[in-house]
């Protein structure tokens, strides 16, 4: 297959989008769990995080086109807090479907049976049926006017991970703990370690 500019844009809508959401290759995929300032929660599948940064540490996150209700976006913007979650195969049918477009005012972990979870100093709640999580700050939203996305930064400001899974080095086993991956739009993968290699030098 060679397609030109000109021939993507003349591709049928849902065929182009799973096209060009899955040329990329894999991605990370989490749940991202906010809360409204009225204390409506929040739960949805996000496969745009990105790594930043390590020192300070932070991390980047594509909201696609959306207006600022007691949404994610919404709730990021109005509470400057919010969790990353990430997704195992024990409950990947429940986080696909807070993917739904629920009303607003519905919270997600009701309507799909995970369970919210807090902890000190986090307003903002997690997943508990989630093994590897953190949470973050905005500091920085970045309207993007060519398609209206917006790109979230975050400073993560909690980390909670089994001690089993960090290896001396920081290095922490996700394939042990069961994180999955995504591709596309709606397809969900589990992962093999091919190879961990030393620090590259010239």
């Amino acid at each position: 297959m060679v397609l030109t500019k000109g021939e993507l844009s003349g591709l049928e809508r849902r065929y182009r989008a799973n096209l060009i959401n899955s040329i990329g290759g894999f991605k990370s995929l989490v749940l991202v769990g906010t809360k409204s300032r009225e204390g409506k929660e929040n739960l949805s599948l996000f496969s745009s995080l990105v790594h930043i940064g390590a020192d300070p540490a932070l991390c980047g996150l594509i909201v696609r086109p959306n207006t600022e209700g007691q949404n994610t976006l919404g709730n990021i913007l109005r509470t400057g807090v919010y969790t990353i979650n990430q997704v195992h195969a024990e409950f990947i049918e429940k986080a696909h479907q807070t993917s739904a477009k629920y009303p607003e005012g519905v919270s997600e972990f009701e309507a799909v049976g995970l369970t919210p979870d807090y902890v000190e100093g986090v307003a903002a709640p997690f997943v508990k049926e989630s093994i590897i999580k953190f949470a973050c700050e905005l500091v920085q939203h970045i309207p993007i006017e060519l398609n209206q996305t917006h790109f979230i930064i975050g400073k993560i400001t909690h980390m909670m991970v089994p001690d089993a899974l960090v290896g001396p080095d920081g290095f922490i086993d996700l394939e042990s703990a069961g994180t999955l991956t995504c591709s596309g739009l709606d397809s969900y993968h589990a992962t093999t370690s091919v190879i961990r290699l030393p620090y590259a030098k010239p």
